[in-house]
């Protein structure tokens, strides 16, 4: 039976591509080597872009995938792309065979794709297909779209980049944005930018400070349901959240997590915590794990596979993350942490790669297939999530977690793509 009317067997999708260097360069960051043979596992990335791009096309959630690599792979070879439907998979997947050939047939990439497709095609020829497919964005906004906007308020948003990401988010139907902060650098700004705030409520305060306190008693009177930070210090801002009087507080510890899409990796990840809790003991990992998998939840992952992130595998006392990791786990076993799959400890290879966990003679259900990555540190987080936008051409929009309301913090340098995702966590963790 097939998975879908709109895919049926042997449809199939074809295109020729270039490669170029800006397409071999992040895999030769990310793996430390130029080496052509390796540099194959690029041909995976290109496939990705077919899949969620062309064939089955925007909305296309990737579930698994088996490819095999052969041969090298250099700047300027002309390539064969194929995506077939080969038949059903799970309820609601299909099976896809994928192909990257050469001119002369040689094969650089083949095996099989496991996906969820939307629910009709949905090809994107006038979109180049060079660029970077927006798989996070286009899941983010598609769970967001039956849902009416929520009240938020926008803390200090005195810049044409936050107040761009607020009237975007705005346009996009994910927030009604009350603008709290200096009246007149905001509409300087605004003006400034060519941005119009008609039918933006504004609420004015004489600097950052008063705009966080403000902007958090918003939330305390009940007349906004969400808070997102615009140009103040991302301290100012959650200062004024958990402090005491504020009411914001729950009995969980409060975290950050990145949504991260990275382009060599066939799902989303949740790397936590990266901003917020510098060096967690056992008791905020556990609320910082509970934290992440509500996330996964709201965007869409039934059961995640939390992945407890160490630099080896075995447990030993002397490195106390690996000892966090198995604690971690036997709390699962216990029924005190619910909702994920959890394991570790494991090293960040071992963790995205199934080859690496095959390697290493690792059995688990969480290994190579990782949703979240639980760091161990501030450090590790902050790192990893920086290494993977900037080495990996991952993208990613960040939330905080644990109060009462979610929180949006977007960085001065997030494009406008990061920040109408980080108003899309936003709007998928607030309630109603």
């Amino acid at each position: 039976m097939d998975a879908s009317p709109a895919f049926p067997p042997g449809a199939r999708h074809a295109l020729r591509h270039r490669i170029t260097a800006a397409e071999l360069a992040p895999v030769a960051a990310l793996i430390g080597s130029a080496d052509p043979a390796l540099a194959s596992r690029a041909a995976a990335t290109l496939m990705t872009r077919l899949l969620v791009t062309r064939f089955p096309g925007p909305g296309t959630r990737l579930l698994r995938e088996d490819f095999r690599y052969a041969g090298p792979l250099t700047e300027g070879d002309l390539l064969d792309l194929s995506a077939e439907v080969a038949g059903a998979g799970p309820p609601g997947a299909l099976l896809l065979r994928c192909a990257v050939r050469r001119e002369d047939g040689s094969a650089v990439l083949e095996g099989m794709a496991e996906v969820a497709p939307p629910a009709a095609p949905a090809l994107s020829p006038d979109t180049p297909f060079g660029t970077q497919p927006r798989r996070m964005l286009e899941i983010l906004l598609a769970r967001c779209r039956p849902l009416p906007p929520v009240p938020t308020a926008v803390a200090h948003p005195c810049d044409a980049a936050s107040l761009e990401g607020t009237l975007l988010a705005a346009r996009h139907g994910l927030i009604a944005p009350i603008l709290v902060g200096p009246e007149a650098r905001i509409r300087a700004a605004a003006e400034a930018a060519g941005l119009d705030l008609t039918g933006c409520e504004l609420v004015p305060t004489p600097h950052s400070h008063a705009s966080a306190e403000a902007a958090v008693a918003l939330v305390a009177q009940g007349r906004a349901a969400a808070l997102m930070k615009g140009s103040l210090h991302t301290d100012e801002l959650l200062g004024a959240a958990i402090a005491r009087e504020a009411g914001l507080r729950t009995e969980r510890r409060v975290s950050h997590a990145f949504v991260m899409d990275a382009p060599l990796y066939p799902r989303l990840l949740i790397i936590t915590d990266a901003a917020v809790n510098i060096a967690p003991d056992l008791e905020a990992k556990a609320d910082i794990v509970r934290n992440a998998i509500r996330l996964a939840a709201a965007i869409g992952i039934e059961l995640p596979r939390v992945a407890l992130l160490s630099a080896v595998e075995t447990v030993t006392p002397k490195m106390v993350s690996t000892l966090d990791a198995a604690a971690l786990c036997k709390m699962a076993d216990r029924g005190q942490i619910t909702g994920g799959l959890l394991d570790g400890p494991l090293a960040f290879d071992n963790a995205v790669s199934e080859a690496a966990a095959q390697a290493k003679g690792i059995v688990s259900g969480v290994a190579g297939r990782a949703d979240i990555l639980v760091v161990p540190d501030i450090e590790s987080g902050n790192m990893l999530a920086k290494q993977l936008a900037h080495l990996g051409g991952a993208e990613g929009a960040g939330i905080v977690l644990g109060l009462r309301v979610p929180m949006a913090l977007t960085s001065r340098s997030d494009d406008a793509t990061s920040r109408l995702a980080s108003a899309a966590l936003l709007r998928l963790m607030a309630e109603g």
